[in-house]
């Protein structure tokens, strides 16, 4: 088990891609689950924080890890030059704070930004040099673990700002600053803000638009698994087609996410078919028990396969940051999305495995399920109580027995007209895209 947790463990995949202050719920994720050393991660930590303002935080960790009270000094001096930069920063920015403290001051600011600048410089003295201070005050406070603070006045710096690139980078820090605070709903918004200004600016090179979506995956990973409808928006943006791309070229291991939030979404199940393509292209430049096991079902038919797979995966769910939260329930702790996977999971055997027998044995099924009999048979007596599945139990033969359907013809004439529809708004974004192209040469 300990080398699942290790092999599978995507933290050296994933650092990279985040800010070094997301990274820190990671580090304490796996600390948590003791997946390694404590030493090991307490010196991670620190050396993480070095390049922060978070001296105190360092200090402290510190202390933990080499078991004294008194800090190094050069953390001390450190400390002293961050406090009188942070100094500095507030007195430079302190006429545009005071402005924006003042609600009655506020109410003067439009919608346009020209006449804001404007208004600023005749009534206020207040010109590009504060606004520029106003920035530099707001990445200071991230930088010193004020995501709150930090997060207000880059708002505040994006609504006056005129440079697009400072105010990308703006937006790029009140997205981290929502998801540090947990504010999942004004994450996701701002989420689809950096998307949206990704999709549209021009960038110097390609590889630098597909850096930034890849990024902008990473950063998502939080929200996907903790906004209440986190597991359609990960399907809705991974599965576009230009970030499916960046996913195959670049980050394949996020192919884990988007596997799982599909097994898990049953009205995404019409995508499932186009994705377990991408699988089967993928297959030998990642594996990844999720993934794998999507390739055992849907690819192989290979249910022995599957249900040891299966196996693995509860491991994966449990020992990964982004999919194992756990909810305390009295005197219980569960992981919601475990449960919900395995279930998911044991649905998508049986449905494959019914597809393709007519009779089926209730014992070779719950070994196929990693059930015991009487288990099996109350899972499948509740599908069948539930609509779920149109058989019948023989309890004599101990088996199951399928019964025939026939294709509904509206259903089979919608999922057409679905799948047309698709295509043609593919085909008319790649013409646009080429005839933009042409025009831009």
């Amino acid at each position: 088990m300990a080398e699942i947790k290790e092999n599978y463990d995507l933290t050296p995949r994933v650092a990279p891609n985040l800010d070094r202050h997301l990274v820190f719920p990671i580090l304490e994720f796996l600390q948590e689950h003791q997946l390694y050393p404590d030493e090991q991660i307490l010196k991670f930590k620190i050396e993480l924080l070095n390049k922060t303002n978070m001296v105190d935080y360092a200090m402290d960790i510190h202390k933990s890890l080499y078991h004294t009270e008194d800090a190094p000094q050069d953390m001390v001096e450190r400390r002293a030059e961050v406090v009188a930069r942070l100094k500095s920063l507030e007195e430079a920015a302190a006429p545009l704070v005071t402005f924006l403290l003042n609600p009655a001051a506020v109410q003067e600011l439009r919608a346009d930004k020209q006449y804001n600048l404007q208004m600023l410089k005749e009534r206020y003295q207040i010109g590009p040099d504060q606004i520029e201070a106003l920035y530099q005050y707001a990445k200071f406070q991230f930088e010193c673990g004020n995501y709150s603070g930090a997060a207000d006045y880059l708002y505040q710096y994006r609504t006056l700002c005129s440079n697009l690139e400072r105010s990308l980078s703006a937006l790029w820090g009140k997205l981290a600053s929502e998801i540090l605070m947990q504010n999942w709903d004004i994450a996701f918004e701002e989420l689809n803000r950096v998307k949206d200004i990704i999709d549209s600016k021009s960038f110097a090179s390609p590889l630098n638009q597909v850096q930034n979506r890849i990024w902008l995956m990473h950063w998502g990973l939080y929200i996907f698994f903790n906004h209440d409808n986190g597991r359609t928006q990960i399907i809705d943006l991974f599965n576009q087609d230009k970030y499916l791309n960046a996913i195959q070229t670049s980050a394949p291991h996020l192919l884990r996410y988007l596997a799982t939030a599909f097994i898990v979404n049953k009205r995404k199940r019409p995508q499932l078919k186009e994705f377990i393509k991408v699988i089967q292209q993928e297959h030998y430049s990642y594996k990844d028990p999720i993934v794998e096991f999507l390739a055992c079902v849907f690819v192989n038919y290979d249910f022995d396969s599957a249900q040891k797979k299966m196996k693995e995966c509860e491991e994966v769910i449990v020992n990964d940051p982004f999919l194992g939260k756990r909810v305390e329930n009295g005197n219980f702790s569960t992981v919601p999305l475990r449960d919900e996977f395995l279930e998911n999971a044991r649905l998508f055997i049986f449905e494959t495995y019914c597809r393709i027998h007519q009779r089926i044995d209730m014992g070779v099924l719950a070994e196929k399920l990693n059930l015991n009999y009487e288990e099996a048979e109350r899972w499948i007596v509740n599908l069948i109580r539930t609509s779920k599945l149109d058989a019948k139990i023989d309890s004599e033969s101990g088996s199951i027995i399928m019964e025939p359907t026939q294709p509904n013809v509206h259903e089979q004439l919608i999922n057409h007209t679905k799948a047309l529809s698709g295509r043609t708004y593919k085909l008319v974004t790649q013409l646009l895209e080429h005839s933009q192209g042409q025009a831009a040469r």
